[in-house]
């Protein structure tokens, strides 16, 4: 999930009640819920290092146990040694911060795994990738429960309405704008329900309702989540049932058998669905819909699976140190070969069908490695050293 998320959460959990467990509660609930991300000092590397490393450790469970006890404990002895310089004692609780540092950082790859960019638990000692698919990693339905219950809780002064205001007015802007952008199918019933939840905030803000109810807000809009989410979990079992079905006809027009399959969500509609499935000698991507009418699959699109033994290209560009880190990463990879004939530069474009396709640049998701012309000597390599690659990193 995006970080405004994950930050929403760390302060909706503190004001549920965890801030009572040791001044300094808030703050460290908002770094907890963001410490996993800290993996974000390997850009310095690059962003194929970043995709290399990034959900990696700090995401799994030892990683996320070791982050979670050290932000206390910095937190402590930092207090300490300014109660030590301030000659008074020490007012952070240890034992407090602990509590809510273990439970808000666990949110993290909690959060995480319900979406199709997915995270390995289990490192050190196995690399498998488990995905939840049924969250978009972007989601302003969250936004809208976590942010709204930040928003009365937490305006108390001119300060702090103004920074509200301004996060309204910019997620507001990108509400108004991105979803048609990205072929969102009605952006009017997002852009009207994202209104209509302004205005009541601003109503419940006006009569007073953080007064009226104050921790109950917060934790009525984390139960508010898990019922949302177990409603998207709900859509995603019958998406699936339903792209299985699909997919069950169109392989058998190419006698083929499914190997993988995923139903994945989109940006803000919990009735379409974007579905990956895999077979023996190809990958296909096509959209389903949920909704009444206009139930089932579009924009049908096939790609031949990549062996290496029949494309020496491929085979050579496998041998790109980008390609093996795309390969670790990519759920569903296909490669395409673009200028065989050897008349301009021969490139291989792969793509993880997730997100993009062979061809579209779409940053780490997507590489063109150039390689030498198809006719010059490049060796021959065993069965498919694609699927060989990927094949430990399926999770459910």
């Amino acid at each position: 999930m995006d970080n405004l998320t994950h930050s929403l959460v760390g302060l909706v959990a503190s004001k549920a009640g965890l801030e009572r467990l040791s001044p300094g509660a808030t703050v460290l609930c908002i770094l907890a819920a963001n410490a996993p991300d800290s993996d974000i000092v390997t850009l310095i590397g690059g962003r194929w290092s970043f995709l290399h490393y990034h959900r990696g450790i700090t995401h799994s469970i030892l990683g996320s146990i070791i982050l979670a006890l050290t932000l206390p404990l910095i937190f402590y002895l930092g207090d300490c040694l300014i109660a030590r310089i301030r000659a008074r004692q020490p007012a952070v609780k240890l034992k407090g911060l602990l509590i809510a540092s273990v439970l808000v950082t666990a949110t993290h790859p909690l959060m995480d795994w319900t979406n199709n960019y997915g995270l390995r638990p289990f490192l050190p000692w196995s690399s498998q990738w488990y995905y939840g698919d049924f969250v978009f990693i972007i989601d302003p339905f969250l936004w809208m429960i976590l942010g709204g219950a930040c928003f009365l809780l937490t305006s108390k002064s001119k300060l702090q309405l103004g920074i509200w205001l301004l996060l309204a007015l910019l997620l507001t802007y990108l509400v108004i704008t991105v979803p048609g952008r990205q072929g969102l199918d009605q952006p009017t019933v997002l852009r009207a329900i994202w209104i209509l939840v302004l205005i009541g905030l601003m109503v419940s803000f006006k009569l007073g309702a953080a007064q009226r109810w104050g921790s109950r807000i917060a934790l009525a809009a984390l139960v508010l989540v898990a019922v949302y989410w177990g409603s998207l979990a709900s859509l995603h079992w019958f998406a699936m049932n339903e792209a299985t079905i699909e997919a069950r006809a169109i392989v058998n027009q190419h006698g083929e058998s499914i190997t993988d399959i995923a139903a994945m969500p989109t940006l803000a509609n919990p009735f379409r669905w974007s579905c990956v499935v895999e077979t023996e000698n190809a990958a296909y991507r096509f959209e389903l819909s949920l909704a009444g009418n206009h139930s089932g699959l579009s924009q049908l699109i096939r790609h031949e699976r990549a062996d290496t033994s029949d494309s020496p290209p491929v085979e050579q560009a496998l041998l790109d140190e980008r390609a093996r880190i795309f390969l670790d990463f990519a759920r569903f990879p296909v490669a395409r070969v673009v200028g065989a004939d050897c008349m301009t530069q021969t490139l291989v474009q792969l793509a993880d069908l997730r997100y993009t396709q062979p061809g579209s640049a779409r940053g780490t998701f997507s590489l063109d490695v150039p390689v030498n012309c198809p006719t010059q000597e490049t060796g021959q390599a065993s069965r498919p050293q694609l699927d060989e690659r990927n094949q430990t990193n399926r999770g459910l």
